[in-house]
This record gives C-alpha cells, structure tokens and sequence, in this order.
C-alpha cells in the first residue's frame, strides 16, 4: 500500500481516506452538529434539544438522536422516577469530535459568510 504525505506530513493511505470519509458522513447529516453542541453543554431531555436546536421537529430529532446513539456518539440514560426521565449526553468520544471540530468552527467564522446557509 502507497502513502503519501498530507500537507502536514501525515502520511495518507486508502484506509485513512476511507475512515476520513466516514466521519465525514457522521458529522455531515443535518442537525448532527447542532445536536452535539447543545448536548455539550450537558446532558438533554428531549424536550430540550428541541428548543436549543431551532427549525428541527420532533421525528428528525428522534431520528438523529437515535442515530448517534448507534454510531457511540450520544448515550440515552432512563432515569427511573415517577414519570420516567430520559436523558441523551455526549459520549467521550463525541466530547473528542467536538474538540476535533472546533478549529473548523473557528475557521468557518472567519472564512464563511454568516448568511450562507
């Protein structure tokens, strides 16, 4: 197997490029930031994220939620209490994509207009 080295010097090979690709598609989907950046201020009801991630609705959030959890990004607590309590928090290794993502947050705020959509 080939590699050559990035711009940085790492070297890149098919399987780098393939696990790249990957997490792109993670963090890609619609409403997948907004949901790790409230759920990085702690762990969320339901309700909550709803009213921290505006525009979304109730299906997509269920979907996402439900996703991320799958993918080991988001762990759903159930809180045994009259009635039952819910919880949806960040994953360590969602709190590490979150810190991977902040130099690109930082560099869309300087390089991207903010009416983009």
């Amino acid at each position: 197997m080939t590699t050559a080295p990035d711009a940085l010097g790492t070297p890149i090979d098919e399987e780098s490029c393939h696990r790249l690709l990957r997490a792109i598609d993670i963090i890609g989907v619609r409403w997948t930031g907004p949901i790790l950046l409230a759920a990085a201020r702690g762990a969320r009801r339901f309700k909550e994220y709803r009213a921290m991630v505006p525009g979304i609705s109730d299906p997509q959030l269920t979907v996402r939620l439900k996703q991320l959890q799958s993918r080991g990004l988001i762990e759903r607590t159930v809180i045994p209490s009259t009635p039952v309590q819910i919880t949806y928090a960040l994953t360590p290794g969602a709190k590490e994509l979150i810190a991977a993502l902040d130099p690109l947050a930082h560099w869309s705020e300087r390089h991207l207009p903010h009416n983009d959509a």
